[in-house]
């Protein structure tokens, strides 16, 4: 049993029962009971509660305020009421640009597996490494299970994204991984289909979309496509079946959700990921090869150029799988393919902007990525690197395009050309030589590689920065290093928090909230934002930045536990009208941009957007006295702590 067990048991048996809870989620500061009769709640009793603050009821919920260790309360709670799967989703802020939209969603999909993949990535350079010095036979034992360990992930990618999209979208995981095993079933697969078949029809004929049809369902045309090893039909297959869920949540009855709300997800959700989403994504990915067969036509150059500038981003959407046939197609007809073979460069040119991260970025947190990264680029896997590191930090994801884009450039000119199947990163060199033995293939490959390397890297160097922030008001910024802090409050016993937010400061007694009106949460203040923006009010910490994003936790380097509520009640607006600028465990300093919010969106969806600034340790001080101001700026000195 957890620390919290007896806790959480109490709360429960005196919010009316398990039986009398039909939902629960948590805030920053708070459970919040969905319950079908509040009157079988024992108030008094948990207001008297070792470990419960106190009691609210506001916006249909019955609120239990814990204080710092909401989450922990909460999962015992959730495990007495059986709930564990109906914990909020990961949530995507849905203002701001829609590629940050986009990045953010990607990469909170592949966060989860990045260190694996990477792992998965050197085992299959090694294992063909070894081959190659003659170590073992790629027909040994040794060989056949090596190469599972790491081509087991990419094989089977759908499942993986399956999971980790169902978190990101909402939908229970264990519903996300069977839509991804389903997409990967041997049964349904293109070679599955087709084999020793002649096909029924073919849709779309006579354009660049033609599909043999080999079965149908209930009349409808099953389009032949293999999806293992891809990545936009399971994301847009699991985003649909969260729209399902949660529609099905609402019409069906409580006695039956448990097996009959997955049930008719998967039954709805499926056939249409295999009928129209898998095919849609598939499409998207011919179109792209079919243009670049265009471009090669009127320049080699040119469509190299192109190639090898866009096909980090295809990979980002699993459509670089379209160049699949393409490739293929070239290999066994003209005995070489020089469409595709451009993206070579794209493979170093990555490799090098993370090597240039290394030299460059004082994170330990990043160096110690950029190596296996760099490894596993040289041999060939690069989406560990770009989802792991250059895509999140953008900057060198367009260095690596750009750096990509020139040696693609030289491929095209110079005709470069793969004459045989298989190997990946410096394993593909046998396989460009040229079938009389002569080595001018192979030296245009290495110049190709030198070339997006020495690009990569330079640019990197020169163009990439660690992030910095300046304080947003000039006043303050010559008393804001950490040594001139250190200084002033050694001498004076004296901390000063800045503020957050630009706005009308008002007392805490008149924030229309009882927990932080009567101070239970800490001394402090609220403040009526005039702007959207939430910046550091002191150097520190990011302890708590819960998934809505409505509320945000800070220590300082000196111990001063804040805790910022963007508006009242606003967790129920799920993130919307929300953007964050960093994650929990980010080290920040004074000034520093934290979140954005929509004033309008919060005040349309009836909430208030009066935002609590309190020191959640205030006991740990003598006194908390804020600034006799009634506006602020943000960055200007709001409340001063006194230490001794």
């Amino acid at each position: 049993m957890g620390k919290y067990y007896e806790l959480a048991n109490m709360i429960v048996e005196n919010v009316g029962g398990k039986e009398n809870v039909t939902g629960l989620i948590h805030c920053i500061t708070r459970l919040r009971f969905t319950l079908k009769d509040e009157h079988k709640a024992n108030d008094d009793i948990l207001k008297a509660m070792d470990g419960v603050v106190t009691v609210m009821k506001s916006g249909g919920q019955y609120q239990v305020v814990i204080g710092n260790h909401v989450p922990e309360v909460y999962e015992e709670v959730i495990k007495l009421l059986n709930l564990k799967d109906t914990q909020q989703p990961e949530t995507t802020p849905e203002n701001g640009k829609w590629l940050d939209r986009v990045i953010a969603v990607v990469s909170g999909i592949f966060q989860p597996i990045l260190s694996i993949m990477a792992a998965c990535g050197m085992l299959k350079g090694f294992n063909t490494l070894f081959v190659t010095l003659g170590l073992y036979s790629d027909t040994s034992g040794g060989y056949l299970i090596i190469n599972a360990a790491g081509d087991a992930l990419f094989t089977f990618l759908p499942l993986f994204l399956g999971y980790t999209a169902a978190k990101k979208f909402g939908l229970k995981p264990m519903l996300g991984l069977a839509m991804g095993a389903a997409m990967c079933y041997p049964g349904i697969q293109a070679s599955a289909l087709s084999a020793g078949a002649e096909p029924l029809y073919t849709v779309l004929n006579n354009t660049m979309f033609a599909s043999p049809v080999y079965v149908d369902f209930f009349g409808l045309p099953i389009i032949s496509i293999d999806y293992t090893g891809t990545v936009i039909p399971v994301i847009l297959a699991v985003w649909f079946a969260a729209k399902c869920e949660k529609l099905f949540n609402k019409f069906v009855p409580d006695l039956v959700k448990f097996f009959f709300v997955p049930m008719l997800t998967l039954l709805i959700a499926l056939p249409i990921a295999i009928l129209f989403l898998g095919p849609i994504a598939t499409f998207g990915s011919t179109l792209i090869s079919e243009f670049t067969l265009a471009i090669r036509s009127f320049s080699p150059l040119l469509a190299g150029a192109i190639v090898g500038a866009t096909w980090q981003i295809l990979v980002i959407f699993g459509m670089h799988w379209g160049f699949i046939p393409v490739y293929i197609n070239n290999v066994m007809t003209l005995g070489y393919d020089n469409v595709m073979m451009p993206f070579f460069a794209c493979t170093f040119a990555t490799s090098a902007v993370v090597l240039g991260i290394f030299f460059k970025t004082k994170d330990k947190k990043l160096k110690q990525m950029a190596i296996p990264n760099f490894i596993s680029g040289i041999f060939g896997v690069t989406e560990p690197a770009i989802y792991g590191m250059l895509l999140p930090l953008k900057k060198p994801f367009i260095i690596s395009c750009i750096a990509g884009g020139i040696g693609g450039a030289f491929y095209g000119y110079f005709n470069f050309r793969k004459f045989i199947m298989g190997g990946m990163g410096i394993f593909e060199l046998p396989n460009m030589m040229n079938p009389d033995g002569s080595m001018g293939n192979i030296i245009v490959a290495l110049v190709g590689i030198i070339i997006s390397m020495v690009v990569g890297f330079v640019l990197t160097m020169i163009f990439y920065n660690e992030p910095t922030v300046q304080p947003i008001n000039n006043r303050i910024s010559d008393v804001t290093t950490n040594s001139n802090l250190t200084k002033i409050k050694q001498k004076t016993h004296k901390l000063s928090v800045f503020s957050p937010i630009k706005g009308e400061i008002i007392p805490l007694s008149e924030v229309a909230d009882e927990a932080f009106a009567m101070e239970i949460l800490g001394k402090g203040v609220g403040i009526i934002p005039s702007e959207g923006l939430v910046v550091a009010p002191v150097d520190g910490i990011i302890t708590t930045l819960f998934p809505t994003l409505h509320a945000i936790g800070i220590t300082s380097n000196d111990g001063v536990e804040l805790l910022i509520h963007v508006g009242l009640d606003t967790v129920q607006l799920d993130g919307e009208g929300f953007n964050a600028f960093v994650k929990q465990g980010d080290n920040v300093i004074q000034g520093q941009k934290l979140l954005e919010f929509d004033i309008e969106k919060i005040q349309k969806a009836g909430y208030s957007i009066t935002t609590p600034v309190v020191v959640t340790n205030t006991a740990s001080y003598l006194s908390v006295v804020k600034e006799s101001v009634q506006s602020i700026e943000g960055g200007d000195l709001l409340l001063t702590i006194t230490v001794s």
